[in-house]
């Protein structure tokens, strides 16, 4: 059942989450409070050393989709 609402999770790695930040013109500590989270988390996320789950990953995909990020690998992160 796919409804208006329902969009494809995107499945988030460091580089992502870094160009998505850029995007936004966010520091780490900026986007951790608008996510809720601790900015070291942020930082984590973006080396690598883990990925966001549940809850984070969805918000990560809301605030990308209320903005209109789109990521392409094939533009070495850059977006439109």
């Amino acid at each position: 059942m796919t409804g208006k609402n329902d969009t494809r999770q995107l499945q988030w790695d460091g580089k992502k989450i870094q160009a998505l930040r850029k995007h936004l013109q966010m520091t780490q500590s900026e986007l951790s409070e608008k996510l809720g989270t601790r900015q070291q988390t942020i930082s984590e996320w973006e080396t690598g050393m883990y990925l966001p789950r549940g809850t984070s990953a969805t918000l990560l995909t809301m605030v990308a989709e209320e903005v209109r990020f789109r990521y392409d690998a094939s533009k070495n992160g850059k977006n439109h």
